[in-house]
């Protein structure tokens, strides 16, 4: 068989499509796929603009928005520096220290918003001490609110800040150090800038993280309206009293969570 005819072939061969892998696929994708759909054909269109100007829903999207964006803000604030030392510093324990970041992504939201209560709640290991020293109580409180989401929003900035900060080049660092700049300027004018990507890709998915966040803010927080009731937690109320403002809700996270999605696909979705 000559070259040029084996080499056809093997493009033959190469391009059919493996119908034992096909198959599963498809019906992956329709597993995913097909309750989102269910979700925009079940929607009161008709009655969307109406429902999404009524008081409780206006009231549950700014408290969402609010909290998830003071969220970020805290886990920007925090989760930065914290990404940095993983990236940059040996230590004793590192690796230690990395698996607890990211325990939030995996423990049960519940058991966070539990493990919040035993720490910050008013007989808790810290928060009876604010409480004495401050007056300060965090739990059925819009700070609450906002500790939660943080808690289980924060190992998202983490990660993708941290893989940032080993995938910049740390040349121009070592160079700005060699010139004199301190250890600061150099982290705000050199490294800072390098990474900026990965800091708003990671504060990016820490918000979306943080408006969709339900169960440590149910457990922590707990569900009242205008002080603690979010998106999610409206939907999970709507849902066995009027179905239709559930529907309504979750269109609006859906549309979130696309949007995100696509503003980040390059980062997030597409392979590298």
């Amino acid at each position: 068989m000559s070259a040029p005819v084996q080499e056809q072939r093997s493009r033959e061969v190469a391009g059919r499509l493996p119908w034992m892998l096909v198959v599963p696929a498809l019906a992956g994708l329709a597993f995913l796929v097909l309750p989102l759909a269910g979700l925009l054909i079940r929607a009161p269109w008709g009655t969307l603009p109406a429902r999404l100007a009524e008081p409780q829903v206006l009231e549950a999207l700014r408290l969402s928005l609010v909290s998830a964006t003071v969220a970020t803000a805290v886990c920007l604030l925090l989760g930065v520096p914290l990404a940095w030392l993983l990236a940059r510093v040996e230590f004793p324990g590192r690796r230690v220290v990395r698996a607890l970041v990211t325990v939030p992504l995996v423990l049960p939201p519940v058991v966070g918003g539990v493990a919040l209560l035993l720490v910050l709640g008013r007989r808790g290991i810290a928060g009876q001490w604010l409480e004495a020293s401050f007056s300060v109580t965090l739990p059925f409180t819009t700070a609450g609110v906002i500790v939660a989401e943080a808690f289980v929003a924060m190992p998202f900035l983490v990660i993708s800040v941290e893989g940032a900060l080993r995938g910049a080049d740390r040349r121009f660092e070592e160079a700005a150090a060699t010139l004199g700049a301190s250890r600061w300027t150099v982290f705000r004018r050199v490294t800072l800038p390098m990474v900026m990507p990965g800091v708003v890709a990671g504060a990016v998915l820490c918000w979306a993280r943080a408006l969709g966040e339900f169960g440590a803010t149910i457990t922590f927080a707990g569900n009242f309206p205008g002080t603690t009731r979010t998106m999610p937690l409206a939907v999970y109320l709507a849902l066995e009293t009027e179905p239709e403002a559930a529907i309504v809700l979750s269109l609006v996270l859906l549309a979130v969570s696309v949007i995100i999605l696509a503003s980040l696909r390059d980062r997030w979705v597409s392979a590298p």
